[in-house]
């Protein structure tokens, strides 16, 4: 008997495609069969996601307030649907779990409608409008908060807390010490805004520092991720107010610079959360304000709330009112210590592990007979 075949439908972006990945080399070490669906953004991911058979289906934007509505205004939607279907009819696999994006959306509506155990990863403190769609029909909703915003009511007997999977190299740093803080050393500030920077961070933060006292710039070592067209600008900007400052476009080795920091400035989304909970380090989050419905607010105050971080909204992150709240972070080391603690606490290191259990428990119920219906064969 061939193992079991469990079909991983993702949108296209990192958000949605890391914690696949991470969930992916948990069920391989176990020995399952897996394989991708996605669209055609998925070819710019490698790693473990690179290596499984890997098909790509036509999806379109989630326009409209129903199913129905959204099949009738997208025809790249609904063609994906078709397509979908014919997939999964030829890999019969034993379970689909998605992880949001509308790339997802065809294949776990085909799921559930050919009666496949189905399940949804939901990665921020806000349930998507993908996975909004998808709650009511499918088994189990797999969350990374306690408290999820957009769950309606009657769903909640079907969430499970697992937490946000994490790269490998995010949990082998979890050992590392919270580095010392003392008058005698240097204070590492990271500054990231995800994977295409933030250029909102490179007009503030060196604007900020600027106006740091002369003792504070020189203990400094600022580490920030720019765009290719901000590093002149920045770098002269660090240069010209004294502070050492190392700058790239991208940090391959991100998860490393996160453990030697005493700060990180960023924004907060799904991914860059779990990694400093996971991690456990102190952060200012400003949440990309166009973001949708806003999640990155949610994501922000979840951790502000546990004592993790400290939320700023964009339009009040000025110059002076950063450059006020690191003069008064760096002069409390008790405090960041104690933020950093509380990060840490938050995280969730067994994210994968979880989630893949929840995985093999919906088969094995499904095997069994013991699992509910997941849906008609009708739209």
């Amino acid at each position: 008997m061939s193992a079991p075949l469990v079909i991983l439908a993702t949108g296209g972006t990192g958000g949605h495609m890391f914690p696949a990945e991470a969930l992916a080399g948990v069920l391989a070490k176990r020995g399952y069969r897996l394989a991708l669906i996605t669209d055609h953004r998925g070819d710019a991911f490698s790693g473990v996601l690179g290596d499984l058979d890997t098909y790509r289906i036509r999806a379109g934007g989630l326009a409209g307030k129903n199913l129905i509505s959204m099949l009738l205004s997208s025809s790249e939607l609904a063609i994906g649907l078709i397509q979908a279907r014919i997939l999964l009819r030829k890999l019969a696999p034993q379970m689909v779990i998605g992880f949001g994006g509308y790339a997802s959306v065809p294949t776990m509506l085909a799921a559930v409608f050919s009666g496949f155990a189905a399940a949804i990863h939901e990665q921020n403190a806000v349930l998507g409008r993908a996975n909004r769609l998808l709650a009511s029909r499918v088994e189990k909703i797999a969350t990374c908060f306690e408290v999820v915003a957009g769950v309606p009511k009657d769903m909640h007997a079907r969430v499970v807390r697992t937490g946000m999977p994490v790269r490998p190299s995010v949990i082998e740093c979890r050992q590392t010490p919270y580095p010392e803080l003392s008058k005698d050393l240097p204070l590492n500030l990271l500054v990231f805004g995800g994977s295409q920077g933030a250029r909102v961070l490179s007009d503030v933060v060196p604007d900020a520092v600027s106006r740091l006292g002369r003792d504070l710039k020189q203990r400094l070592r600022i580490t920030q991720q720019c765009r290719s067209e901000d590093l002149s600008r920045v770098s002269d900007a660090y240069a010209s107010a004294g502070v050492a400052a190392e700058l790239e476009t991208f940090f391959s080795d991100l998860p490393k610079r996160i453990s030697a920091s005493h700060l990180v400035i960023g924004r907060s989304g799904a991914s860059t959360v779990a990694e400093l909970t996971t991690i456990g380090r102190p952060a200012i989050l400003i949440p990309y304000p166009n973001a949708t419905d806003d999640h990155q607010s949610g994501n922000a105050h979840a951790i502000d709330e546990v004592g993790g971080g400290w939320l700023i909204n964009e339009s009040a992150f000025t110059a002076d009112a950063l450059a006020k709240r690191l003069d008064s972070l760096f002069g409390l080391p008790a405090v960041l210590r104690r933020s950093a603690a509380n990060a840490r606490a938050s995280g969730s290191p067994d994210a994968a592990i979880d989630l893949a259990n929840l995985v093999s428990d919906m088969m094995s119920n499904d095997a069994n007979g013991n699992g509910p219906a997941s849906g008609g064969d009708a739209v």
